[in-house]
């Protein structure tokens, strides 16, 4: 297929350059330019694409929707998930379309031809936000899993304690400088997202190893007689467990959170008319993964359900090998987020260069720059990770501010705007009803949040 007269690799290759120099003002050295231009890069393939788009979609989210079903009950729950895909796929249709027309080759330039140059600072402050939270929560994650948590007064311990007993090696702190050292900063060596096809794939595999033994949890314990019956609607009882009902919104936002590296993945594609498909797999596939994910952790633990449901995995399941099992779901979970860490972290190294470095020459080509950037952003993650405690409070703050505006608000404002005539009236009918949903839920989560600090009354969590 081609648009014009441009054949499908020619038109990869022309939007790639443009990615490229249309993230900095000033164009760099001809000598320069035709290096990036025409490299050896074949482009990516549909697989490699659906695989990096997933990964960036499955990370952390996935522990905390069990924790949402808790809130809304298992149908709600799962309607909702189910809604949030539509609507992802909707704002991310908007993107590529106007993306398309005006021949954009990034969200940032995007967001700068429809808003300015100060449309294109909000949204590169909004990745960076999103993208650290994110990264920060993984990092929370593989801590609990590895080194063991407290919540509620219970300490659940990790896979290492259970092995070799308490430690100095294996104490959170020290545990996550190791995993920094030797898997993060490694894999964020990488310059071009599709170098890290291969351990997408990998991780996509461990997720699904993840869900494959839940489920077989749930199957023996179904068999056993230990699954009760589960909640399907919220416990509504009074005004403010209503409003607890929108707290959970911000969790499942940031879950779907990829529109950062959907004009990426596009531009390496080598076919770009394939990046609709590529969307909608992804789309589906992580779907069905939160579904069952949501659904089988829920029936496993019930109210007892914790916000990172990996730490649930400490207790006497009541089955054959349910120490074995506890560790292999913890153990293949844990591998999956450090495999997601470099995907979330490309864009977020792009779009702060972005910031500091507006008129600097290209990011690639300045080794310098580029180490600097990672070493400071992976050392800030490590300290965040180190002192928030808890990855509800990580999600509530991400969506609630940077995700929602990212996965919605910003969308539907480019079609609100409407720069090229484009937009139908159904875009802008699903556009305005993108912002007031977002706006609203999110400002009645913020108080809902609020409201239960001040009033000291027990989070989702608890």
């Amino acid at each position: 297929m081609t648009i014009g007269n441009v054949a499908p690799k020619e038109e990869r290759e022309s939007r790639k350059a443009k990615a490229i120099f249309d993230e900095k003002a000033p164009l760099l050295p001809r000598r320069q330019e035709e290096d990036v231009r025409f490299d050896e890069f074949p482009g990516a393939s549909f697989t490699g694409a659906v695989f990096n788009l997933s990964t960036t979609i499955i990370g952390a989210g996935i522990m905390a929707l069990p924790a949402t079903m808790k809130v809304l009950g298992l149908g709600l729950g799962i309607a909702m998930i189910i809604f949030m895909a539509v609507l992802t796929d909707a704002s991310i249709e908007m993107l590529l379309k106007f993306s398309r027309a005006g021949k954009l080759a990034s969200y940032g330039s995007l967001m700068g031809y429809a808003f300015g140059k100060y449309g294109r600072t909000f949204l590169q402050i909004c990745v960076v936000i999103n993208n650290i939270g994110v990264l920060i929560v993984y990092m929370i994650i593989i801590g609990d899993v590895l080194s063991g948590t407290t919540s509620s007064g219970v300490h659940h311990a990790g896979v290492l304690e259970g092995w070799f007993g308490d430690h100095w090696w294996n104490g959170r702190t020290f545990i996550l400088f190791v995993t920094t050292l030797c898997i993060f900063s490694p894999l964020a060596c990488f310059k071009r997202i599709d170098s890290l096809r291969y351990t997408s794939a990998l991780s996509v595999a461990l997720a699904v190893v993840f869900l494959v033994i839940t489920v077989g949890i749930f199957i023996m314990k179904l068999i056993s007689g230990g699954i009760t019956m589960p909640r399907l609607l919220p416990d509504v009882s009074d005004l403010p467990s209503f409003f607890n009902i929108f707290t959970v919104v911000p969790v499942l936002v940031t879950a779907y959170i990829c529109h950062y590296n959907v004009h990426s993945i596009d531009n390496e594609l080598e076919d770009s008319t394939q990046i609709k498909g590529v969307v909608r797999t992804s789309l589906a596939l992580c779907s069905s993964v939160y579904i069952m994910t949501s659904l089988f952790g829920f029936l496993l633990f019930g109210d007892a359900t914790l916000d990172d449901v990996l730490a649930n995995f400490d207790t006497n399941l009541g089955i054959p090998y349910g120490s074995l099992l506890n560790d292999a779901v913890r153990v293949s979970y844990a591998a999956h987020l450090m495999l997601v860490f470099p995907v979330v972290f490309f864009p977020l190294r792009l779009n702060l260069d972005g910031l500091i470095f507006p008129s600097s020459r290209l990011l690639v080509l300045d080794n310098c720059r580029f180490a600097l950037i990672s070493i400071g952003l992976i050392a800030l993650i490590f300290i965040g990770a180190n002192f928030i405690p808890s990855i509800w409070d990580a999600f509530q703050f991400t969506g609630a501010t940077a995700a929602v505006c990212l996965g919605f608000i910003f969308p539907a404002a480019i079609t609100l705007r409407d720069n090229y005539s484009l937009a139908t009236k159904k875009n802008k009918i699903v556009a305005v009803f993108m912002i007031v949903l977002a706006v609203f839920s999110n400002l009645v989560a913020i108080y809902s949040d609020a409201y239960a600090l001040i009033k000291k009354s027990p989070s989702p969590r608890e």
